[in-house]
């Protein structure tokens, strides 16, 4: 089985009301966070919900750019048959 490897930009909001992709803006998706951006809850947050939303294990996931700012690039391990747009299809839903 080959994984490939995907980065996809993020613009996250911290300390929203609930955890949710909110739609995409200049190229990133925009992510609401109910965790605080305190000693990286926020990442912890961000990378979980990627994984519950995609149906991947944390471990594939990792935001590899941009750990103290709002604006990050994450990495996403995709398992075969798994591509951009099925990522963004997960993720955005049909609005992708």
């Amino acid at each position: 089985m080959t994984a490939s490897r995907l980065r996809l930009a993020v613009q996250v909001v911290p300390n929203a009301s609930k955890s949710e992709v909110a739609g995409a803006a200049e190229g990133a998706l925009r992510i609401r966070l109910q965790a605080q951006p305190i000693e990286g809850r926020a990442n912890e947050e961000l990378v979980r919900l990627l994984a519950r939303l995609l149906g991947l294990p944390k471990s594939a996931i990792a935001v590899v750019q941009g750990q103290a700012s709002r604006c990050k690039l994450v990495e996403i391990r995709c398992p075969e048959g798994m591509d951009e747009d099925s990522v963004r299809r997960s993720l955005l839903g049909d609005a992708a």
